[in-house]
């Protein structure tokens, strides 16, 4: 019996999943700098998946980046020196 109320709950959508991703996790916030941005964020953060990085003398582009439209809308004014949708990017 306390199977069936489990999968009638979960079909519900009344449990919430025991794991969340790791960005969904941190709030969007403005960042001082790309030092506490990488905290959060390890190779920064994009706009969207479709953007390329261009980081000059390289021939690899990053591309573990995290895609997060709303802390990249908030930081992107200082945090996004060369223009390229990605903010703070590292390998």
């Amino acid at each position: 019996m306390r199977k069936v109320a489990l999968t009638v709950a979960l079909s519900a959508g009344l449990v919430l999943p025991a794991a969340a991703s790791a960005d969904a996790a941190v709030k969007p916030k403005v960042y001082k700098n790309c030092a506490a941005l990488n905290k959060d964020y390890r190779h920064g953060v994009g706009r969207d998946a479709k953007v390329r990085d261009r980081v000059r003398g390289s021939t690899r582009p990053v591309t573990t980046f995290v895609v997060n439209q709303k802390v990249y809308d908030l930081n992107k004014a200082r945090l996004d020196a060369d223009r390229d949708g990605i903010a703070c990017e590292k390998r």
